[in-house]
């Protein structure tokens, strides 16, 4: 009887194929799909806006400490000026060199080579696990738009065979081939390939371009480390 009201209304041209109705008229099933890539595109939005957010930031902050870190102060001046700042990885990974420095008892100029590489060692690892923590801190809940980037044309791809299931259900029971019998529950199918594709798009590109940055900014991280390990000792050794 359902379906043939349907068919009634698209020959009078009354049948309203708005998303919100093609919602409503889906299956439990369909509906799910359709809730779970709409929530999936929300977290995917908030996630790259965050993320684009905290990339600007991350730059500008760089920069900052970079021209403070190469005006020529002393490395005690420089750990009381960045051991403020809490938001910068670079800083933490300096200061956390500096005090690893600190807590050598003995006046550095005074030690041996033996303990002068002891404290290289020491410094660089320090420095290595504030990087791991910043990184992961940083790179938090980015695996979520790959995830979302390959599985939500599928959960679409789902949403479309259980819809043309139910066309074909629905001519069947009509014992009706039009397309009139067909067309609501195939609209329903595409709709959920559509919002899959909606989902799994900006994920894939968003996903690739802050990798792709935050590539280049671990990067700048790592080649501080060595080059600040370079001068820090350099200098030991000439005293």
């Amino acid at each position: 009887m359902e379906e043939v009201n349907i068919a009634s209304e698209i020959a009078s041209g009354s049948v309203d194929f708005s998303f919100l109705t093609l919602f409503l008229r889906a299956d439990w099933v369909v509906k799910s799909v359709i809730i779970v890539l709409i929530l999936s595109s929300i977290y995917s939005w908030n996630i790259i806006v965050s993320k684009i957010i905290r990339i600007n930031r991350l730059k500008k902050l760089d920069e900052e400490f970079d021209e403070i870190f190469w005006s020529g102060n002393s490395f005690n001046d420089l750990f009381e000026t960045f051991n403020y700042n809490q938001s910068d990885p670079k800083s933490k990974i300096f200061c956390s060199a500096i005090a690893e420095w600190k807590k050598t008892n003995a006046d550095t100029k005074d030690l041996k080579l033996e303990e002068l590489n002891s404290l290289k060692e020491r410094m660089l690892r320090t420095m290595q696990v504030t990087f791991n923590k910043e990184s992961e801190n940083i790179e938090k809940n980015l695996t979520f738009l790959a995830t979302a980037g390959s599985t939500a044309p599928f959960i679409g791809l789902f949403g479309t065979v259980w819809g043309i299931m139910n066309s074909f259900q629905s001519i069947a029971i009509a014992q009706n081939t039009n397309l009139a019998v067909v067309a609501p529950g195939i609209a329903e199918a595409l709709f959920a390939t559509a919002l899959g594709l909606f989902v799994a798009i900006p994920a894939v590109v968003a996903y690739n371009k802050i990798s792709s940055d935050l590539s280049k900014y671990f990067i700048s991280l790592e080649t501080f480390i060595d080059e600040f390990t370079t001068i820090f000792f350099r200098q030991l050794e000439n005293k």
